[in-house]
C-alpha cells in the first residue's frame, strides 16, 4: 500500500554490513525502503517483518547492467516515485594489480561504477520529471587515500567520486542532489579478509575508534533529508579521524 506522504528510497546491496544498517535507519526514520540484492538475507527479512508495509525487498544482482532499466521502472511502478537512490552495493575483491585476473578487474568495475551510474541515469529520469530527489553514492576513504592490493577497488571509489561532483552540476537546476559518503574502514564483512595485524595497525589510526555501519548510515540519512536541501557534489568523510 502506497502512502503519498512516504517518501520511496530504493537501496542497493543491503543483505548484510552497510547496506543493512542504512535500510534500518531509513525505515526507523519513516522511509518506505525498497532494499535490493542478490538474496534475502535473514536479518533483512526481520527488518522487512518489523516495518511491515515500509520495508520492501527485490532479488536482483546490479552486475546485471542490461537489466537495471527494466527494474528500476517495476520499482517505480509497484512502489510510486523515487524520493531517493543509495548506490551501496560494492565488492572489494583485493590482489596485486600484476596478477589480477581480467575478469576480476571487469568485475570490480562492473558493480562498484558501471552499475551506479546506469542506476542512477535511469533513477534520475524519474526524479527530474519531478524536479526533486537525492542520490547518495557511498564511496571510501581509499578512493583518496590508496591502498597496497586494492588498486581496482579504489579507482571504481574514485570514479563514483568524480561521478557525484559532475552529475550534481547536471541535475542541480531541477532540484536533485547527488552526494557521496566516504566510510572508513568498518568491522563488516568485507574486512574479515584482512589480518589481525593489518586491521589493528587501522584501529590505532582511527584517534575515534572505527566507525560503525550506523555512523555511515547516518550520513546518508543526512543526505537524503530536510537538513540537507542545499547541499549537493558532496563527500562526506566518517572514518573515524583516521584521514585527519
Amino acid at each position: 500500500m502506497q502512502t503519498a506522504d512516504v517518501k520511496t528510497v530504493l537501496v542497493t546491496g543491503v543483505s548484510r554490513g552497510l547496506g543493512l544498517a542504512i535500510a534500518r535507519r531509513l525505515g526507523r526514520d519513516g522511509y518506505r525502503v525498497v532494499g535490493l540484492s542478490r538474496s534475502l538475507s535473514d536479518p533483512y527479512r526481520a527488518l522487512m517483518a518489523e516495518h511491515g508495509d515500509t520495508v520492501f525487498f527485490q532479488e536482483f544482482d546490479v552486475g546485471d547492467i542490461d537489466a537495471i532499466p527494466a527494474m528500476t521502472a517495476d520499482v517505480i511502478k509497484r512502489h510510486g516515485p523515487l524520493w531517493g537512490l543509495v548506490n551501496n552495493a560494492g565488492i572489494g575483491t583485493d590482489g596485486v594489480l600484476a596478477t589480477m585476473h581480467k575478469t576480476d578487474i571487469e568485475e570490480i568495475l562492473r558493480v562498484n561504477l558501471t552499475a551506479p551510474i546506469v542506476l542512477a541515469k535511469f533513477v534520475s529520469r524519474n526524479m527530474l520529471a519531478r524536479r526533486q530527489g537525492r542520490i547518495v553514492n557511498i564511496s571510501s576513504i581509499i578512493a583518496s587515500t590508496g591502498f597496497s592490493g586494492l588498486a581496482v577497488y579504489a579507482a571504481s571509489k574514485a570514479g563514483l567520486e568524480g561521478l557525484t561532483r559532475s552529475l550534481s552540476r547536471e541535475v542541480g537546476k531541477r532540484g536533485v542532489t547527488v552526494n557521496c559518503v566516504a566510510p572508513g574502514y568498518m568491522e563488516t564483512e568485507m574486512t574479515e579478509g584482512l589480518g589481525e595485524a593489518q586491521m589493528e595497525s587501522i584501529r590505532r589510526r582511527a584517534p575515534l575508534g572505527l566507525p560503525e555501519p550506523d555512523d555511515a548510515a547516518a550520513g546518508v540519512a543526512y543526505f537524503l533529508g530536510p537538513d540537507a536541501a542545499r547541499v549537493t557534489g558532496a563527500v562526506l568523510t566518517i572514518d573515524g579521524g583516521s584521514t585527519a
